[in-house]
């Protein structure tokens, strides 16, 4: 027995050895990402983490407006292709919409369209036009107008010369590392701090920005915090306000906290929805800034956010990934684990996907296989129709 206790006061005491170890060498969020894994019985994101941390609500409309539905709702079906990427991939969610009516739409893993998901990285779009909207409202003078008007505690040797619009283009210089596999990295650090605030003032301005397109969550981080310095509402607050609300939406919806007390929206992800509610954001860009006849955000953004900024990154605007396939070309919200919302505007159709998995980018580009695959089979779906409806 004695030995046993010995043994137990070895174990624990390495336990806190390595925790204090790990505190000192700043990897203080690594003991609780493992805690957080135990208590969701897995270890990467997933679209339900809303239901194991803080929330702050985005109420449903004032107004909520149902989608209309296209006669030839779901009579076409899915190809075996795409009910083969379904089934690999972990599809919960999978939609088409023709001409403003829901053309098409299946539900998998006990999901429905109700149901609310992660939007990972979907929401920077989203985030992006805010800076538009606040700028047309007069609370920011215009895209380069400097972050440190609103953030002077942003340090760094560029930290002057960043701009609000090298925030939204993802040109900031910033001091970030994409990675989502990697623990001892930022992107994870920021997904469970409860101070994420605390953690991008630690986060210096290091390249000189502008110059080149680099894909950081830590620059819509930081661009949420402008414009909550900016209009003193928080990110939550004008999501709803500039769109969420004029669209209609159906459903309320939730977007992650770093924490109860201080309340600051995980604003580079976790933002929770459903695909009929998140398509309607794309629907708006798609129809040049207007819904049900009013110009909710200006036309003159909407063509500027889907235009290739940097030489180096001509799949990327202000939020929106930019390409074409099968000569077509789309822009779309893009999200971790495959979540899409695909805008081909010259078909006028939308093409949404919500899941578990995705496939790893293809060689040299940062498309993965199966984005790919839904477009294609979403196509041939439609072109099935054109010769076997009236």
């Amino acid at each position: 027995m004695k030995k046993f206790i010995k043994l137990i006061k070895v174990v624990l005491i390495s336990i806190v050895l390595v925790v204090a170890g790990l505190f000192i060498a700043g990897y203080g969020h690594i003991p609780e990402l493992a805690l957080k894994a135990i208590e969701m019985g897995r270890s990467t994101a997933g679209l339900e983490d809303y239901l194991h941390f803080a929330v702050r609500e985005i109420p449903k409309s004032d107004s909520p407006q149902p989608w209309a539905v296209h006669k030839n709702y779901n009579t076409v079906p899915a190809t075996e292709a795409l009910n083969a990427l379904h089934q690999e991939h972990g599809t919960v969610a999978f939609m088409i919409i023709k001409n403003d009516s829901i053309w098409h739409e299946q539900y998998f893993d006990g999901f429905d369209k109700t149901s609310k998901t992660n939007s990972f990285s979907m929401v920077k779009t989203i985030v992006s036009a805010c800076l538009a909207k606040a700028i047309e409202e007069g609370h920011i003078q215009s895209f380069d107008q400097k972050v440190k008007d609103f953030l002077p505690w942003l340090k760094g040797p560029y930290a002057d010369a960043v701009t609000v619009g090298n925030l939204a283009t993802m040109s900031s210089g910033l001091d970030w590392k994409e990675d989502y596999e990697n623990l001892f990295t930022i992107t994870p650090r920021t997904y469970i701090t409860r101070d994420i605030t605390r953690v991008m003032k630690t986060l210096p301005i290091v390249d000189e920005p502008g110059k080149r397109f680099v894909y950081q969550s830590g620059s819509t981080q930081l661009l949420s915090l402008v414009l909550t310095a900016a209009t003193v509402e928080t990110i939550t607050d004008l999501v709803r306000r500039y769109f969420w609300n004029p669209l209609g939406a159906q459903a309320d919806a939730v977007w992650r906290l770093d924490s109860e007390k201080k309340g600051v929206e995980k604003s580079y992800c976790c933002f929770n929805s459903n695909a009929r509610d998140f398509a309607r954001f794309a629907a708006l860009f798609k129809n040049g800034g207007v819904w049900d006849g009013a110009q909710l955000i200006s036309a003159e953004y909407v063509q500027k956010s889907v235009m290739p900024q940097f030489e180096n990154g001509q799949d990327y605007g202000y939020g929106w990934w930019l390409g074409s396939h099968m000569g077509k070309r789309y822009f779309s919200m893009r999200g971790h684990n495959g979540q899409y919302v695909i805008v081909f505007p010259d078909e006028d159709v939308l093409v949404v996907r919500l899941g578990h998995e995705q496939l790893p980018d293809l060689p040299g580009v940062r498309i993965s296989a199966d984005y790919l695959g839904y477009i294609e089979e979403a196509f041939a779906m439609l072109h099935h129709e054109h010769y076997t409806q009236p």
